[in-house]
């Protein structure tokens, strides 16, 4: 998987290519750890694109282990520069958000089992037939950092995408839904490999401007958004209404949120009623789920230059943790939440978005 050669292809929703498409003005790609990854190709607008550039059409990147699906078309006129094309979508990983958690779910135990079972009762084998996609597959993950991993939720007519995307990103795993060669969407929940100072078995990788191997890089530190207790409230009126706090903080560093957790019942359907403590650590899940998307943040991103030390795709991947480094003392470990790559007049360029790793994460 080189950067080198951005070379694409279109195929057609029976799996067949049917063109190449190497002439382009640019190309912004952009592949993501714990979240659907997306593309904008942009183009001197010609007749014959239409039949290619379809929505629905899949487009393959020879850079990528990635397939984006094409989702918008956007023609645009211009007197002096002519008229333009714009084509946009999302990889695959966007089909979750096709589907919703259908009907009450409860999930308590192992994580990648219960992921398997949303997957099984909403896309692989739901019991609405209409609700199936016939070639998805799920592949079980023997890694240790997955098979770890636990879960306490209920969830009642969520999207499935957003769940599963919040239980990534809350436990540092990604996931990805890859097009083999038998035209199944296979799908995989992953942990990156981590190649920072704090580890042994790896070797390092370092993006530092002491190493040559940033052209640019920009850093953002924000806590702007950060809450550490959360009162969570289920089920019940008034004085009487069950509830959970999470977390613990006092004086200025408290930093306070409430999560609405009415749709969380003890009622699990036939006759059945969930044990109190059951119930209770579904509500300390859920302020857990919703702490985590109220952290405070720690971006770096920068332009790489992958020829000179360590290349993508060969030395690191989505999901690593490496160590970063910028001219002014800001250093530590990271993981690559995503990775994009652009070409255009100016040839190609990389840029990653490093993400500080969450406490009590990989």
């Amino acid at each position: 998987m080189g950067c080198e050669d951005m070379e694409l292809f279109t195929i057609n929703t029976n799996f067949e290519s049917v063109s190449v498409v190497d002439e382009f003005e640019s190309l912004i790609w952009t592949d993501r750890y714990d979240r659907a990854g997306d593309f904008e190709l942009y183009m001197s607008m010609d007749q014959n694109l239409l039949n290619y550039l379809i929505p629905d059409y899949y487009l393959w990147n020879a850079s990528s282990e990635h397939t984006m699906i094409i989702e918008q078309i956007n023609i645009t006129s211009d007197a002096e520069d002519g008229n333009k094309l714009l084509v946009s979508g999302r990889s695959l990983e966007s089909i979750l958000d096709r589907r919703i958690i259908w009907g009450q779910a409860v999930f308590s135990g192992n994580l990648q089992e219960a992921i398997r079972a949303m997957l099984y009762e909403n896309i692989i084998n739901p019991s609405i037939v209409e609700r199936r996609i016939d070639n998805f597959v799920f592949h079980e993950s023997m890694d240790e950092q997955i098979t770890s991993l636990t879960i306490n939720a209920q969830y009642t007519g969520d999207n499935l995408y957003d769940v599963i995307c919040t239980l990534c990103e809350k436990n540092n795993i990604g996931f990805k839904i890859i097009l083999n060669e038998a035209n199944e969407f296979v799908f995989n929940l992953y942990a990156g490999v981590d190649r920072s100072y704090g580890q042994s078995s790896n070797p390092y990788v370092i993006f530092s401007p002491s190493y040559e191997n940033i052209i640019n890089s920009s850093y953002l530190e924000s806590k702007k958004g950060l809450k550490n207790v959360a009162l969570v409230a289920g089920e019940g009126e008034g004085a009487s209404r069950r509830t959970a706090i999470v977390g613990a903080s006092h004086g200025l560093e408290r930093r306070e949120l409430f999560t609405d957790a009415r749709d969380i019942s003890s009622d699990i359907g036939r006759g059945s009623v969930m044990p109190d403590a059951q119930y209770s650590n579904q509500l300390v899940e859920r302020g857990a789920d919703k702490l985590s998307e109220n952290i405070s943040v720690t971006f770096f991103e920068g332009e790489v230059e992958a020829t000179r030390m360590f290349r993508y795709g060969e030395d690191f991947f989505i999901g690593d943790i490496v160590q970063i480094a910028n001219e002014y003392g800001h250093e530590g470990r990271a993981y690559i939440s995503e990775f994009v790559m652009s070409e255009g007049n100016s040839g190609i360029s990389m840029y990653p978005t490093f993400k500080t790793i969450q406490e009590g994460g990989v």
